[in-house]
């Protein structure tokens, strides 16, 4: 069995940690506090998902990105080489907005009601840019285009929820797909990393944020 790691214990990150655990699939889950602070939801969790460090996380064979956008260069810039691990890219271009600051009210801002703000990527997608973060590793983007609550909910209106999943490398899909069948998921493979990710990327992808089910 592959090893697994979650760098990121926020919303999305303890939401994967959770649909891991309630498939019975071992994990380590790692934020920027350190495994102290992790005690109380890996004892939620059960013995399937222990704390580690991010370095630790880092480590294994299949390895979840869900920091926030503003703390991926600090966070993935001081790890260790990827040397052709499966890195799983949960993360989306926006960043929170300082409910005080004059962006809160930005007329300009679709999302400012939703307290955040898209990052001008000069016309990049975002896994373009995780990728050159990651170097070396094959990079699958995947469980970011729903709310991360929904996470802990892969069977809702008689059906499987779909999650999205996009990549170059057929090998490092394969094991994804696997993942999120093994989760209670239904996989939908968006074809290549320049394809897919723009579509399920939020806040603007065609498909983000869509809850198809498959009944």
């Amino acid at each position: 069995m592959k090893s697994i790691g979650i760098i990121g214990a926020g919303a999305l990150g303890s939401n994967l940690a959770r649909a891991f655990a309630a498939a019975g699939i071992s994990a380590t889950i790692s934020n920027s506090r350190g495994p102290e602070s992790l005690t109380e939801l890996v004892e939620e969790l059960g013995p399937t998902i222990k704390a580690g460090t991010t370095e630790e996380a880092a480590h294994a064979d299949i390895v979840f990105i869900a920091i926030r956008w503003v703390d991926l260069k600090r966070v993935l810039g001081g790890l260790p080489a990827w040397n052709g691990r499966v890195v799983v890219d949960g993360t989306n271009p926006v960043e929170w907005i300082d409910p005080n600051s004059p962006h809160a009210n930005d007329p300009d801002n679709p999302l400012a009601a939703y307290g955040i703000r898209a990052v001008d990527l000069g016309g990049r997608h975002s896994s373009s840019v995780v990728g050159e973060l990651v170097s070396g590793a094959h990079l699958v983007k995947a469980f970011n285009h729903l709310d991360a609550s929904a996470l802990t909910e892969p069977e809702v209106s008689g059906g499987r929820r779909a999650i999205f999943y996009s990549g170059d490398d057929v090998d490092a899909k394969t094991t994804v797909r696997s993942l999120i069948e093994q989760t209670g998921f239904f996989a939908v493979d968006l074809g290549a990393l320049d394809v897919g990710g723009p579509l399920a990327s939020l806040p603007f992808g065609t498909l983000a944020g869509t809850g198809f089910v498959q009944v």
